[in-house]
Formats: structure tokens, C-alpha cells, sequence
């Protein structure tokens, strides 16, 4: 196994570009090693991600560049020819989800909390939920993607977005580690491609129109508002 550790505490393992790289750098040298079964990505902290790092995401080049970014890092792990499992003991929110939906199995903690909060800022899980929807139950979406509402890890596996929750995270992963050490990298890599050819189709049909929402918000004034506000602790202008 590899294990990919998110490790970034001054920004709660936001998704910065530098740790985008750094994971899909991560991920192709997992794909190129033979002796690598399957790849588990987890976090250090209370935080396993807390989505898009806002303080880059103000920045004048982010509409187009984070979300084309992000897109091309969940299509990485949904393609990679060895399973991706997520160990999640923390919270995770808004483009953290994302990363659990392009996991292949994910499994998580009785501290676990989740929360889809872009409508909050003023924008929405746009390149997120093309891995996501595919996997998530519909009425769930509806309500989580609208309220923000934060939920715990047995809500999370009801929903799909998790595939375990587990009292002892480390004994829920377990099993699942073990099944993947005695696939055959053909019949692991054959087999993943059955389960994400749909989340692949919906890569080819939908990032580029949700790349250009995305940016389409990021870059409007109602959301630097949200972010900013954000940033700066307060409630945005138009919270009653």
C-alpha cells in the first residue's frame, strides 16, 4: 500500500495549487509502482480537507485556474488503474468532498463531520460533483448542497458519500485493505473500471461547462463577498 497523508495545518489541508500538484505528483508515482496495490489518502489533524484555499482563491487568476486544476486531480484518482481509499477522522467540507467522491471506497471516523458550505460564499460544488452525483443520493444532495448543514459519518455512508462508518476507523479499514492486497493488479485495475465508468463519463461530459461556472462565480462580486467575509470572520452582507 501507499499512503498519501495531507499534511498542511496552517490552512487545514485546503487545497492550495501547491497541494494539488503534490497529490497528483503523489498519485502517478503510485500508478507507476509495481509493488503498489492500492493507495490510501489521509490527513493529519481535525481536518481532513477543508476544500478550496480561499486566501489563493481571491486571487486574480483563480476562476479559471483552481477549478480546471481541482477537476484534473479527481479525474486522476478516479482513472488511476489501483484503488484509492480514503481514511477520514476529521472534517471535511466543500472540494474535500470532492476528494472523497473520486475515492474509490472511503471510510470514516466517529469524529467525522462533512459539509458541502460553498452556497454559504456564494458559489456552488460545481467540479465537485461530477465525481459526486453519480455516487450520492439524490434528495440528500438536494438538501446538503442548499443548507450547508454539517452531518456525521453515519449520515455520510447513508447518503454515499462514504462507503463505511466505523468506531475504530483503523478496524473498519482492515478488511477492505486486506481484500485489495490479494487482488491481482489486472483484476483490481479491470474491476475499478467497471465501478467509475459512469463518474468518467460524466469527467467527458461536464467539466468543462462546471469549469466555466465555477469560474463564472469566483470571479463575481457576490462571492469575493462570501469569501472575504469568511476570511475575516464575519457574516457576509447578505446573511439576515
Amino acid at each position: 500500500m501507499a499512503t498519501l497523508t495531507l499534511d498542511s495545518p496552517h490552512n487545514r489541508n485546503a487545497l492550495s495549487a501547491r497541494l494539488v500538484a503534490q497529490l497528483a505528483q503523489a498519485l502517478a508515482n503510485a500508478a507507476a509502482d509495481d509493488a503498489t496495490r492500492a493507495v490510501v489518502l489521509t490527513h493529519t489533524g481535525r481536518t481532513f480537507c477543508a476544500g478550496a484555499d480561499l486566501s489563493e482563491a481571491t486571487a486574480a487568476d483563480a476562476p479559471t485556474a483552481g477549478p480546471l486544476g481541482l477537476a484534473r486531480l479527481l479525474r486522476t484518482i478516479v482513472e488511476l488503474p489501483k484503488p484509492v481509499v480514503a481514511r477520514v477522522t476529521g472534517h471535511a467540507r466543500a472540494g474535500g468532498l470532492g476528494l472523497l467522491g473520486a475515492c474509490d471506497i472511503a471510510v470514516a471516523g466517529p469524529a467525522a463531520t462533512f459539509a458541502f458550505t460553498e452556497a454559504r460564499l456564494g458559489l456552488a460544488p460545481a467540479v465537485i460533483s461530477i465525481p459526486l452525483l453519480p455516487r450520492l443520493d439524490a434528495r440528500a444532495a438536494g438538501r446538503y448542497y442548499l443548507t450547508g448543514e454539517k452531518f456525521g459519518a453515519a449520515e455520510a455512508a447513508r447518503i454515499g458519500l462514504v462507503t463505511l462508518a466505523a468506531q475504530d476507523v483503523d478496524a473498519g479499514l482492515a478488511p477492505v485493505l486486506e481484500g485489495l492486497r490479494e487482488g491481482s493488479p489486472q483484476g483490481l485495475a479491470a474491476s475499478k473500471k467497471l465501478v467509475t465508468a459512469e463518474v468518467l463519463g460524466a469527467f467527458d461530459r461536464d467539466t468543462e461547462a462546471l469549469a466555466e461556472q465555477s469560474a463564472r462565480l469566483f470571479g463575481s462580486a457576490e462571492a469575493r463577498e462570501g469569501m472575504t467575509a469568511f476570511l475575516e470572520r464575519r457574516a457576509p452582507a447578505w446573511a439576515r
